[in-house]
Parts: C-alpha cells; sequence; structure tokens
C-alpha cells in the first residue's frame, strides 16, 4: 500500500513538474515535504487505522492534484482559431525594395543564416583595449529579437516588463544611436512565458518600405506593420494563442503577403496576411501542441514550398493557398530552429520531448534520419554539408546528401544561438556571451578563434557588408543591460 502511494505521490510530482515548469523549486519543496510526512503518518509506531486513514487521505489529495493538472485547468482554454481559405488569383508579387547589404529577416535574406559579401572579422573584444568594435549601444528592456538591417538602419523589437510595453527600436547603423523607438502594446503581456524567453523573441521583417512586427499579447498572436518612420499603418489579430513557454517564431515575406506560424497546446495556425493591408488571406490549423518554430518558403521539386517542422512532423505547404502539399512524421512535438536547404533536400531537427536530425525529398519522402538533434539553435548548409551545433554545446558535421557523419566535437557551453557564415567561418554564441568561430570544413573541426561579449547571449547575429551586429547582456555590474554591438575591421568603416 505505501508502495503505491509513494508512486502516486512520484507522478503527482512529474505532474507537477511539467505543468508549471517555471516552479521546479516549489514542486520539489512541496512533493518533498509531503513525502517525510507521509512516511512519518505511516510509520508503524502508529495504529493501523491511524495509517489506513493516512493514506487514504492522501490518495485523496494526490487525485484532486491530478485533476487540476489536466488540460484546460487553470487558464481558460483557447479557442481554436478559425480556417480561412485563400480565394482569388494566387498571390500578386508586390516589390521588395532592398538593397545587397540588408539583413532584412530572421537568419538573413534567405532565412538561411549564409551572409554575403565582404567577410567580418573571426576575433574581437571589449574592455580597456577594444579589437574591431565599430560601437556599442544600450538598448532599453528584454529582448530575443535579432536585428535586422535594411540600408542605414538597424531595426528590433524589445520588451519592458516594468513598464508592460512591447515595443519596435529604430538605430542609426553608423554609430548605434536611437533614432526612434515605438511601443506597439502597453499591458497584458502573457504570464506564461519560459524563463530563457522573452516577451519580444520574434525578429522583424522588412520590405524595404514597411516593417511587419509579431508579438504574443492578450493571448493573443498579433501582426502590426509600421512605415520606416515607426508610424502604425495596420494592426491585425491573427489568432488566439494558448501559452505554455511563450511565443517566438519570426514572420517571412512571400510575394504580396506576410506570414506566420503559432503552433500552441489549443490548436495552433499558420496564416498569410497581405502586407498593405492587413488582411487575412488564408489561414490554416495546425496540430494541437506548443512548438516554436519559424516557417521557411524554399524552392523544392521546381516550385515553391512553405515549409515547416514541429508538432511530430515536417510539412510542406503551398505558400499562395496554405494547402498542405505533404505531410511526415518526423523530428518531434517542440521543435525551434528554422529548415534549411540544399535545393535538392531539406532538412529539419528537434526537439523535445523527442531526438531527431532528418532530410526530406521535395515530396516529403525521407533520404535520411539521426538520432541526434538540436532544439533550439537552427542547422546550417554549405557546399554539400550540413553543420549542426546542438544546444549541449556539441558541434557535428553530416554529409548533406546521405547524412554520413563527417566528424563530432564538443565545443563546450550552452547554446540558444542559431549559427551565421560569414566566408567560410561559422559563427555561433554559447548563453554566456562566449562566441566560437570555427571552419567550415567537412574533414574536421578546426578552431579559428573565441570571443566573449556581455554574460549572457540568445540573439542570433545579424551580417551585412562586413559588419557584425550581435545583441548580447551584461550582468557582470550586478544589474542586467542589453546591448547592441557593431563589430568590424577598422579600415573598413
Amino acid at each position: 500500500m505505501k508502495r503505491g502511494s509513494n508512486r502516486i505521490l512520484s507522478f503527482v510530482e512529474q505532474g507537477f513538474r511539467e505543468k508549471f515548469a517555471r516552479f521546479r523549486p516549489l514542486a520539489g519543496i512541496l512533493t518533498n515535504s509531503a513525502t517525510k510526512e507521509y512516511m512519518r503518518l505511516t510509520s508503524p509506531d502508529n495504529s493501523p487505522r491511524f495509517r489506513e486513514l493516512t493514506m487514504t487521505l492522501f490518495r485523496f489529495v494526490a487525485c484532486s492534484l491530478l485533476i487540476c493538472l489536466l488540460p484546460g485547468c487553470g487558464k481558460p482554454s483557447v479557442a481554436p482559431t478559425p480556417e480561412v481559405s485563400a480565394t482569388g488569383s494566387p498571390a500578386a508579387g508586390a516589390k521588395v525594395k532592398l538593397g545587397p547589404n540588408d539583413w532584412h529577416q530572421w537568419r538573413g535574406p534567405d532565412r538561411d543564416g549564409i551572409a554575403k559579401g565582404p567577410v567580418v572579422p573571426a576575433s574581437w573584444s571589449d574592455g580597456d583595449k577594444p579589437e574591431n568594435i565599430v560601437w556599442k549601444a544600450q538598448i532599453p528592456g528584454r529582448g530575443h529579437s535579432c536585428p535586422i538591417i535594411v540600408g542605414e538602419r538597424i531595426y528590433l523589437e524589445t520588451a519592458d516588463e516594468k513598464e508592460q510595453t512591447q515595443s519596435v527600436l529604430c538605430l542609426n547603423r553608423t554609430d548605434g544611436t536611437q533614432i526612434w523607438k515605438t511601443d506597439v502594446f502597453k499591458g497584458k503581456l502573457e504570464k506564461a512565458v519560459h524563463a530563457e524567453n522573452t516577451q519580444a523573441t520574434s525578429t522583424l521583417v522588412c520590405d524595404g518600405e514597411q516593417l511587419y512586427a509579431t508579438f504574443l499579447n492578450d493571448r493573443l498572436v498579433w501582426c502590426v506593420a509600421l512605415n520606416l518612420k515607426g508610424e502604425p499603418v495596420w494592426q491585425r489579430e491573427v489568432g488566439g494563442f494558448a501559452s505554455k513557454f511563450g511565443f517566438s517564431p519570426s514572420p517571412e515575406l512571400y510575394q504580396s503577403l506576410v506570414i506566420i506560424a503559432a503552433d500552441h497546446q489549443s490548436g495552433g495556425f499558420i496564416a498569410a496576411m497581405q502586407r498593405s493591408s492587413g488582411e487575412i488571406v488564408w489561414r490554416k490549423s495546425r496540430p494541437a501542441f506548443s512548438s516554436y518554430a519559424s516557417s521557411r518558403v524554399i524552392k523544392l521539386g521546381g516550385k515553391d514550398q512553405l515549409v515547416l517542422c514541429g508538432c511530430d512532423l515536417v510539412a510542406g505547404f503551398d505558400p499562395n493557398t496554405g494547402e498542405q502539399l505533404w505531410s511526415t512524421k518526423g523530428t518531434t512535438e517542440a521543435t525551434v530552429g528554422t529548415l534549411v536547404t540544399d535545393g535538392d533536400l531539406v532538412f529539419a531537427s528537434g526537439g523535445f520531448p523527442g531526438s531527431e536530425t532528418l532530410a526530406l525529398k521535395p515530396d516529403g519522402n525521407v533520404a535520411w534520419r539521426d538520432k541526434e538533434k538540436s532544439y533550439v539553435p537552427s542547422l546550417l548548409i554549405h557546399d554539400g554539408y550540413l553543420y549542426m551545433v546542438n544546444d549541449s554545446g556539441i558541434a557535428y558535421c553530416y554529409a548533406a546528401k546521405t547524412g554520413t557523419s563527417q566528424w563530432k566535437k564538443r565545443i563546450g557551453g550552452n547554446f540558444r544561438v542559431s549559427p551565421v557564415l560569414s566566408g567560410d567561418n561559422i559563427i555561433t554564441t554559447d548563453m554566456q556571451g562566449k562566441t566560437t568561430v570555427f571552419k567550415a570544413n567537412p574533414k574536421e573541426f578546426e578552431l579559428v578563434a573565441e570571443n566573449q561579449l556581455g554574460t549572457e547571449a540568445f540573439s542570433s547575429p545579424a551580417i551585412s557588408n562586413g559588419q557584425l551586429f550581435q545583441r548580447v547582456a551584461d550582468n557582470s555590474s550586478g544589474s542586467r543591460q542589453e546591448w547592441l554591438y557593431c563589430i568590424g575591421k577598422p579600415e573598413e568603416n
């Protein structure tokens, strides 16, 4: 009897920990205390009748806790967002006015982490004698939104939980001075947000005339369009969102559309809106799982496909209509990284609770699978080889066509940042602000440099015209302050 009741307590603790991850220390204290009290009360020193009543009481409390852990307890559930079917002709090809040096969206021009143009320095440092630091600028609030660069301006999201604001910032590329700040929302910030997430994690996208920002506010996913002066153009409620750990996907552009993915535990969606008006052109339902990956439009099999991983599958959609083209069971329930492609195959990895990296053909058939994974950092592909730096600081190299492992190397640290490529250098930063630079070399791991900025890094870097822009935080003075660094060679500035 005692063994069975201990199993109940163990199960309650497991459920409590999973459901209320933000309160893990409290869960441990409560369940450890309950177990000790249970053992005391059911001691042989007490009478059989007393022990029987104690076990009955503990079973009742355990069952009550289990009921509270069921879905729907606590916050009211979010109703599934209704689908919208596309009508009329496919999305028209609206102009995108961007320059060759613009890094206008999450992971750069092609959404793959690969930089074009001059190579950024491999080493840098801050301090009494800065090396390759062009400037650094204070960023108010907190956010993991990556900087984007369009022309001579830098844009990013941030949030101030004390002031209850979610905002978009514009900085001068030349010296980092703030040009404008637009508060998009005030109040109604999401409370169910993981400690490693923020209220401003999505990266903006720009078409050269307007910025498109996504935020989770008041249990709704919003898309907001601003002009380049920071003035609101339109604001659209895209759909409800039942948060488990917050929101992170970044929007992308396709023809006249801006596309947003929003997987969540009450039944998510992927949606497309007109860039000019915010009108929802199509919206398709997704499985009821919490996942965090951004979508990506790529050309596969001679046609454009919108691909997305998460919810225990990888799927391809028609970006004009949202209609599903194929779906393949793969990766796992929760993923964060964005898919990459070599033009013939598409590669995905994740996540939690499972572990898998796989390559798929344009029709969704599997080319190869591997049991290793990267949960948060995205993959990177270069010259026929797939590179991965996983969350635990292990770097991998695979032959893209076959999945054959080329090498594996522990570089240390824990990673949430996605790697970027400049020249033949892969650049990635761990959670403590240490950047590792290594060669995209399929023969062996070849370390180039290690660089430290700040004490915390979750935002992936942007690269433009030989300069790297890195958002970090510094806690060394006892209070947290975010900074944006511009890294580049002095002769190029």
